[in-house]
C-alpha cells in the first residue's frame, strides 16, 4: 500500500528538503498568500495571479485526475504542452503521485516526439491540441504503452481515438472530496526523463532523480539569492532544464513569482507589463535584442550615435571598477547618472525597467553582445551545464563576473580536466543515467562518477572558461584544429548575421553558411550600391570582410575565405536545428552538400581582409 505524505512530513527548512513534492509542499506551508504565478488570461483579456495557497488548489484538482488513472509509482507520464500553468500542474501531479514526467519540446516535430513517446514507454500523454496528437498518430510509429492521451483543446467533439478525452472533461471527472495527499518518494527515485536534443542523432533519455534537481536547487540558492519580491519572466520551454530548474524549481525555493510570456512574439510587450527582475534564457534572445539595439545605432544622428558610445565607454569602465579591476574616475563618477537617465535606462526599459539581473546559459555568447549589456548596467551572468547535471555546474555572479567565463563551480560540485583538456564533472546533481542505455551511460559516466562533458576547458582558480567541444573541433587539410562553434558565436555578433555555420573538415580553408537579417541586409546592400560594389561579387566580398572582422581575434586560418548566404532560416520543423536552437551539424551538411562540392571546387579564394566596424 503506497504512503502518503502528511503535514508533519513538511520540512522546517529548505535545507531539509528532499524531495520535488516536498519542495513545494514546504512552499506553500511557509508563504500560503504570496503571489506565486501570473498568467494571461485570454478569455478574461488580462493577467490573472496565484498565490502559493490557491495553486496548491488547483494542482489538486490534476492530482485527482491523475490518481484515477490508476498508474502505478514510476510510470511515465510525458507532457507536450508550451510554458503555463497547466504544464506545471501536470508535472506536479505526477510527481506527487510518484511518477516521472517526460517533458517534451512544444516544437519539436511529430517524428522526434513520436520516437520520445516510445522509447520512454509513456503511459500518458498530455498534448495541447488534438491536431498535434493526431500528427504524431500519422508517422506510423508505434506508441504500445500510451493508454490516456489528454488534450488541452480539441477542433472536434468526438475523437474516434478511444484514449483520447478532453481536459475539461477529465478534470471535471473526479471533482469534490478531501486534498488528495502525495505518494511518498525518495531522494533517488526518478524525477523526470529529459530527453537531449539530439545534434547528431536520435535524442537520449537523461534520468535526473530527486535528490539531483533538488540537489541543484539549493546549490543554486547558496550562489544566486532571489527574493521573495523577485519576478520572474519564463518563456524558455518547460522542457529544457536550464528553464526547468532555474525558472521553475528555483522560484519555489526562493519563493519568488514566476509570469508565463504569452509567446516569443509577444515577449517584448510582456517584458513591458510584467517588469521582470530576472530573466533566464539562452544567448538567441540577448543576440536579438543586441542586434536591434546596434541597428537602432546605424540608423541614429551623429550626435546620438557618439552619445551612445561614450554611454558604453562610460559604462564598461564602470562594470570594471565594480569587479575590481580598475578605479572610477570622478568625471565618470558624475557622468554615469546622467548617462543612465538619458541612454541607459531607455535602452533597459525594453525589459520592463526593473531587470536586475539576467542569467545566459545553454550555449557560448558572444562577448561583445554580453559587454553591452553590462556596460549599459544591467548584470548578465553567463553559467554553464548540461541536462545531465541537472543542469547547472558554474555560473558568474554579479560581484564576480568575467564575462570571457562561465564563473564559478556550485559548492558540492567537484571539476577536473581529463584527456584532451575534456571537463569532467562529479556531485550530487549529476544524472543517473541514460533511460534504458546502459553501455552509452558507462561511456560518459565513470564507475567513482566522474561525468565527461565532451567540453575542453581551461580551470583557473576555480574559474571555468570553455574553449570548445572535442566532437565539433574541426581538422583541415593542412592541420589546423578549429572550435566551429566558437567562430559561429564570433559571427553572431555581427546584427547582420542570424544564423552561421562553419564547415571545413579535411578541407583547406573554412566556409561559413549565413542566414542574413533582411532589415540588415536590406540596408547593407543600399551601402554597397552606394559605392558602387552592387553584384554578387561584390555582395560575396563584403560579407567575408564583415566575417572576418567578426573573428579578427581568432588565428588567421580560422577565418573563413568561402561565404554561402540565404534569407531562409534554418528551422527545427527541416530538421536543421534542435529544439534548443543549436545546429545540427549533419543536417546541415546534408542540406548543402551540393553547395559545399561546389564551393571547394573553385580556387581557393584569397584570405579576406576585415572590414572596418560597420556599427
Amino acid at each position: 500500500m503506497a504512503e502518503h505524505v502528511t503535514e508533519e512530513d513538511v520540512p522546517p527548512t529548505l535545507a531539509e528538503v528532499m524531495t520535488l513534492p516536498q519542495l513545494l509542499r514546504w512552499r506553500v506551508a511557509l508563504t500560503p498568500g504570496r503571489e506565486a504565478y501570473r498568467q494571461y488570461d485570454a478569455t478574461a483579456g488580462r493577467w490573472a495571479s496565484y498565490s502559493w495557497r490557491q495553486i496548491d488548489a488547483e494542482f489538486d484538482r490534476w492530482r485527482r485526475a491523475l490518481a484515477a488513472e490508476g498508474l502505478a509509482a514510476g510510470e511515465r507520464v510525458a507532457i507536450l504542452m508550451p510554458n503555463g500553468l497547466a504544464h506545471v500542474a501536470m508535472d506536479q501531479a505526477a510527481l506527487s503521485r510518484g511518477l516521472v514526467p517526460v517533458p517534451m519540446h512544444a516544437v519539436d516535430n511529430p517524428d522526434s516526439i513520436a520516437y520520445i513517446l516510445g522509447d520512454s514507454g509513456a503511459r500518458l500523454l498530455f498534448v495541447d491540441t488534438l491536431e498535434r496528437w493526431q500528427a504524431i498518430v500519422a508517422t506510423g510509429q508505434p506508441v504500445p504503452c500510451l493508454a490516456r492521451v489528454v488534450c488541452a483543446s480539441f477542433s472536434e467533439a468526438s475523437p474516434t481515438d478511444a484514449r483520447v478525452i478532453a481536459l475539461d472533461r477529465w478534470l471535471g471527472s473526479v471533482a469534490g472530496g478531501p486534498a488528495m495527499a502525495n505518494v511518498a518518494v525518495r531522494a533517488d527515485d526518478l524525477a523526470a526523463i529529459v530527453y537531449t536534443s539530439g545534434t547528431t542523432g536520435r535524442p537520449k533519455g537523461v534520468m535526473l532523480s530527486h535528490g539531483n534537481v533538488v540537489a541543484n536547487v539549493k546549490a543554486i540558492a547558496r550562489r544566486i539569492a532571489a527574493e521573495p519580491d523577485d519576478v520572474f519572466l519564463s518563456f524558455l520551454p518547460l522542457s529544457h532544464t536550464f528553464e526547468r530548474t532555474g525558472g521553475y524549481y528555483y522560484p519555489i525555493a526562493a519563493g519568488a513569482c514566476v509570469a508565463y510570456a504569452r509567446s516569443v512574439p509577444q515577449l517584448s510587450q510582456d517584458l513591458k507589463h510584467v517588469q521582470p527582475t530576472v530573466l533566464i534564457s539562452v544567448p538567441r534572445i540577448y543576440e536579438r535584442i543586441f542586434a536591434l539595439i546596434m541597428q537602432h545605432r546605424e540608423a541614429a544622428g551623429r550626435a546620438e550615435r557618439a552619445l551612445f558610445d561614450f554611454t558604453l565607454a562610460v559604462g564598461g569602465r564602470r562594470f570594471d571598477a565594480r569587479q575590481g579591476r580598475r578605479s572610477l574616475s570622478l568625471f565618470d563618477q558624475l557622468a554615469w547618472p546622467i548617462l543612465k537617465r538619458r541612454v541607459a535606462g531607455k535602452v533597459l526599459a525594453q525589459f520592463g525597467g526593473r531587470l536586475r539581473v539576467a542569467v545566459s546559459g545553454g550555449a557560448p555568447i558572444a562577448e561583445p553582445v554580453i559587454r553591452l549589456f553590462l556596460s549599459l548596467g544591467l548584470d548578465v551572468l553567463q553559467g554553464y551545464g548540461m541536462t545531465e547535471t541537472s543542469p547547472v555546474v558554474s555560473v558568474n555572479t554579479a560581484e564576480d563576473n568575467d564575462p570571457r567565463s562561465v564563473g564559478h563551480v556550485l559548492d558540492g560540485i567537484e571539476v577536473k580536466l581529463g584527456d584532451k583538456d575534456e571537463l569532467l564533472v562529479r556531485g550530487p546533481s549529476v544524472m543517473l543515467g541514460y533511460w534504458h542505455r546502459e553501455e552509452e551511460t558507462r561511456r560518459v559516466k565513470e564507475a567513482d562518477g566522474w561525468l565527461h562533458t565532451g567540453d575542453q576547458a581551461r580551470i583557473e582558480h576555480g574559474r571555468i572558461t570553455i574553449t570548445g567541444r572535442i566532437k565539433d573541433i574541426l581538422v583541415t587539410s593542412t592541420g589546423e584544429k578549429i572550435a566551429p562553434v566558437d567562430l559561429e558565436t564570433a559571427i553572431l555578433a555581427d546584427p547582420l548575421f542570424e544564423q552561421a555555420f562553419v564547415i571545413g573538415e579535411q578541407r583547406p580553408f573554412l566556409t561559413a553558411f549565413v542566414v542574413l537579417n533582411a532589415k540588415a541586409w536590406e540596408q547593407e546592400q543600399q551601402r554597397l550600391a552606394g559605392l558602387g560594389k552592387q553584384g554578387e561579387g561584390g555582395e560575396r566580398a563584403a560579407l567575408l570582410a564583415r566575417i572576418a572582422a567578426a573573428v579578427k581575434d581568432y588565428p588567421a586560418y580560422a577565418t573563413p575565405r568561402a561565404v554561402s548566404w540565404s534569407l531562409e532560416p534554418w528551422t527545427i520543423a527541416a530538421g536543421l536545428l534542435t529544439p534548443t536552437l543549436k545546429n545540427k551539424r549533419p543536417a546541415l551538411e546534408h542540406r548543402f552538400a551540393a553547395e559545399i562540392e561546389q564551393v571547394y571546387a573553385r580556387k581557393p579564394p584569397l584570405a579576406p581582409r576585415p572590414a572596418p566596424p560597420a556599427l
